[in-house]
């Protein structure tokens, strides 16, 4: 399920470094007052060009070391840009409908209100509610978050071994420990963040081992930080598990609910978590969870399905996401901001193979059973990029004996870029070589790129992370997407772009590829591999959870039939 995306720079692939970068309107502070002046002269478009050539140069030389032209800039300014500023005028667009706020320095994250030119129109808006309640999490958050009074005498009590807290200060925390893959924490933070404003806690999130968590991404929250502090009194997550007495299954099952001794609830919500722990997602804080003060979370997966059962909760959730498929994607795009380092590499590679295709497909690949290549894999995603006409075919005779010579592009021939991510460059080595080798039947331009592989996942390495994270955006941005079932990875991409993807199943070690390979998804919503099968009213077993009729919009994942996903 833990899945890494890129890494390290092979021969023949494209490199992070060195990419042929044409100089953006929206890379860094000069970019501003360049859109500002296709705003300023769109009405007049040869006035504009004339505009742009007499004070583009020194733009252009600090953008692109004097590499480009300014015809090349013009080009890729008015044609690309020029009709989505004028249409994105206002600030509201900018902020995504309301979901983000201003007054965050964007020269200390771009990626917060530069993303918004690089992807298409947001598929779900959030609703007014869901807005109203962002603010008032951010209010709660300045207010008791880290360095303020109440989270110091916050964590003096919990420091000390003090129990008898009942909403002191009116700040109650979640801490979120950092956990498995990158794909597995960024939905793990995106959900506990859903429960964080559920419940009226302030979100903290483990900075992980090597303390990665500011190395991906930026702080989404105004006037406070979301990383947990360094000095926080409890030091060894490791030795938090089912067993431990802090634990939820042990409070509920074993001490009926007493918090007596104890100075947080640890709340375990591995994909593979007991039945006990389990129960959580049934705590409808008339119980005791709303005692504790502190809750400690560990969790390697996406819990908002589970949420979605708490008869406490149904009603919020409702009124927060009207559209069901759409919390993840929402709630993405408001927290999850790569750093500046990161958006670098996303936008330095997207200017340089992706932006002048006519169409972009991104293709996933993670083999969970072995890290050497396989045919079948390489055959699965042939299958089923032919199946759903996603790539054009190619022209395997050379039109001899009869046969018509296959169609040459022309200068203006329609093209792709297709996006492969994955730990092996080998898939990618081959659907590239097939379509260098071999004109596509309808004469359509196609071309592949890999930026990174790493062979071998790694965890909270920083380097792999970040070319990880990278890509994960990257795919957000292609136009369709193909994924791997069960990969986490995945998940994020699609979910973060809003792109109802196409899932291929995963293969059986027979060396044969699935039939069929893939199916469209019925969602843009991320599986779940971990949530009750049980109805929260009885807390018992129900079958009629798998088979979507206890909840429409909660259904059986297409690539795990024991995992739910959110779908209208």
């Amino acid at each position: 399920m833990d899945t890494a995306g890129g890494g390290a720079e092979a021969r023949g692939q494209t490199s992070w470094l060195g990419l042929e970068e044409e100089a953006s309107p929206f890379s860094g502070k000069k970019a501003t007052k360049a859109a500002t002046d296709i705003k300023r002269w769109s009405s007049v478009v040869n006035a504009a060009v004339v505009t742009l050539i007499l004070t583009v140069p020194p733009l252009i030389l600090l953008l692109s070391g004097g590499l480009s032209t300014p015809t090349v800039w013009i080009r890729s300014t008015v044609a690309s840009v020029g009709s989505q500023m004028r249409a994105s005028e206002s600030k509201k667009d900018v902020l995504l409908g309301g979901l983000l706020v201003p007054g965050f320095d964007e020269q200390t994250c771009a990626s917060r209100y530069q993303a918004v030119y690089y992807r298409k129109n947001m598929t779900r808006q959030p609703s007014p509610y869901l807005i109203k309640r962002l603010r008032q999490q951010e209010a709660l958050q300045r207010r008791c978050g880290p360095g303020t009074e109440p989270y110091t005498s916050a964590s003096e009590r919990l420091r000390s071994g003090q129990t008898d807290v009942d909403n002191v200060d009116g700040c109650n925390y979640l801490v979120l420990i950092s956990y498995r893959g990158l794909g597995n924490r960024m939905l793990a933070m995106t959900s506990a963040f859903l429960y964080a404003m559920l419940t009226g806690r302030v979100l903290l999130v483990d900075r992980g081992y090597g303390n990665t968590l500011a190395d991906l991404f930026c702080e989404p929250f105004p006037g406070t930080t979301w990383a947990l502090p360094p000095d926080f009194p409890v030091k060894n997550f490791k030795q938090l598990d089912e067993d431990a007495p802090e634990s939820y299954g042990n409070v509920a099952v074993n001490r009926s609910g007493s918090l007596m001794g104890l100075r947080f609830v640890y709340v375990h919500l591995d994909h593979s978590a007991s039945p006990a722990n389990l129960l959580f997602y049934c705590d409808d804080h008339r119980e005791f969870l709303h005692r504790a003060q502190w809750v400690i979370m560990r969790a390697d997966q996406y819990i908002a399905p589970g949420l979605f059962f708490n008869p406490a909760y149904q009603e919020e959730l409702d009124r927060m996401f009207p559209r069901k498929d759409s919390v993840f994607y929402i709630l993405s795009r408001y927290l999850l901001h790569p750093t500046n380092d990161i958006w670098g590499m996303v936008t330095r590679f997207y200017h340089s193979y992706l932006s002048k295709a006519d169409e972009t497909l991104g293709i996933q690949i993670r083999v969970f059973d072995s890290d050497k290549p396989a045919q079948q894999i390489l055959d699965q995603i042939l299958a089923c990029t032919s199946q759903e006409r996603l790539l054009p075919g190619v022209v395997t005779t050379g039109g001899g004996g009869g046969d018509p010579p296959p169609r040459l592009p022309t200068a203006g021939a329609r093209s792709m870029a297709v996006l492969m991510t994955g730990l092996s460059s080998w898939y990618h080595d081959n659907v590239r070589e097939m379509y260098w080798r071999s004109a596509s039947i309808d004469g359509e331009v196609v071309s592949v790129h890999q930026p990174s592989h790493e062979e071998h996942q790694l965890w909270f390495a920083t380097k792999h992370d970040m070319k990880a994270l990278a890509e994960i955006y990257l795919l957000s941005l292609t136009d369709k997407i193909v994924t791997s079932g069960w990969s986490t990875f995945g998940y994020a991409g699609h979910g973060l772009g809003g792109l109802t993807p196409y899932v291929m199943f995963r293969p059986v070690l027979n060396g044969t590829a699935p039939n069929p390979p893939c199916t469209r998804a019925m969602s843009m919503e991320p599986c779940s591999f971990g949530v009750p099968h049980f109805e929260c009213t009885r807390k018992e077993f129900n079958r009629d959870v798998l088979q979507g009729k206890l909840l429409p919009h909660v259904r059986t994942c297409e690539d795990a039939f024991w995992g739910l996903k959110l779908a209208d």
